[in-house]
Order: C-alpha cells, then structure tokens, then sequence
C-alpha cells in the first residue's frame, strides 16, 4: 500500500476571486464572481460607451439593465438593424453580484428578478426560451457599475485602433482618479480594497508567512 503525502494546498477558482474567468456559456455563473464577457454594438454606442460607460436598457427580454453574453458569436451578431461594416464587440469584466437563472417562457421572475434581490438573471443556452431564437447564453445585469470595457473583441478595421486609444486613454484616467486607494498585498500579489491589509498566517508545516488569498502552496523541498 502506497501512501502519498501532499504539503501545500492549490485552488481551481470559480471567478468569485479571480477576475476575468470565462465560463463555458453553459456554465453557471457563481454569486459574486467577476467573468469575462461580451457586448455587441454599433461604431457609435461603443464610442459612448468607451468613453462614458454603460447605461441601462429601459426595455428588454429580462428588462431593465446592460445586455450581455458569454458567448462572443451572440455578441458579434448585434445591433441586428446594423450591418456587419458597422458592428463592435467589446470585451468586458463583470461583475455578477447575485444571480438568478431565467430557463423558460413567462418565468415569474422575468422582468422582476431585480425587486428579489439579485443583481444579474442569467439565460442558459438552449433553454427552449421563444425569445432566445438563437438559443445562445445571455445576460442581463442591472447596474451598469458592475460592466467595465476591457478590450476591443472585435471591430472594423478602420475604426479598430481609434476604440483602442481611446478605450486606453480612458482606462488610464480612470486608473488615476482611484489615486493610492489600492496597495498589493505582497505575498499574493492582489491588490488590497482600500489599504485594508489582508490576513496572514504560517504553514503549519514549513512555517512560511502565507496570505489566505494565495491560490497556491507547496512546501520548500516537496513535490
């Protein structure tokens, strides 16, 4: 009989920690995860948008909020009134907050998912929803702070690198109004919320001073 002896921990994160983890668009999004995801629109609203931020949809399949998916394919085929010469994705960090899955036809919570409490409804793929003609993932989240641009997924060529600067210009500025409001921790290397320091502990095996955050430990001279 084999014994194997592991010193150390590693973690397979659900996005809850790590931000930017792309799901698989039948993937259920976890409560409080941050997932990398998609918006399709038009030259102009990615300008808007880019520059400005998102802002509400008044009306929509789930209601009001920002229109969104896992799924860079549903993405790229909106606005469905533009044509493809005029049509951007933009590649987004979000934020889902509490999350409620929408899965059929005049659900109860349809349009009134955010009154319970929960910050994003989530529509899975092949759900057999008539509204969902393509039968891809969607996503709707309610407040547009939790969306934030992180790159151009896909755009004209000839509008392409004027986004980027712009989406660039706009990313630094907002990186320098936070000011020193975040430090890094420095055994995880994450930032810290607001300078509150993060908690720290030894290995109970080695000794070494470990931040709680870290994703993963191997003892000095194990495996």
């Amino acid at each position: 009989l084999a014994v194997m002896q592991f010193y150390g921990w590693e973690v397979v994160d659900d996005g809850a920690s790590f931000t930017g983890v792309l799901l698989e668009p039948s993937q259920r999004p976890q409560n409080r995860g941050v997932y990398t995801m998609y918006h399709g629109t038009s030259v102009a609203s990615a300008r808007l948008i880019i520059a400005n931020g998102f802002k509400q949809s008044s009306s929509g399949m789930l209601g009001r909020g920002v229109y969104v998916s896992r799924d860079k394919k549903k993405a790229a085929s909106y606005p469905k009134i533009c044509s493809a010469s005029n049509r951007v994705v933009l590649e987004l960090r979000v934020c889902v907050g509490r999350v409620k899955r929408i899965d059929k036809d005049n659900h109860p919570m349809q349009h009134t998912w955010h009154t319970h409490g929960y910050d994003t409804a989530w529509v899975p793929p092949k759900c057999g929803m008539t509204s969902v003609k393509s039968g891809m993932e969607e996503d709707c989240v309610f407040d547009p702070k939790r969306v934030t641009v992180v790159a151009i997924a896909n755009a004209p060529d000839t509008i392409r690198t004027e986004l980027q600067e712009l989406l660039a210009k706009t990313s630094k500025k907002s990186r320098r109004g936070d000011g020193d409001s975040a430090d890094v921790c420095p055994l995880c290397k994450r930032k810290t919320q607001q300078g509150a320091q993060h908690i720290k502990q030894q290995c109970w095996k080695c000794g070494q001073n470990l931040c709680i955050l870290m994703s993963k430990h191997v003892c000095p001279g194990r495996p």
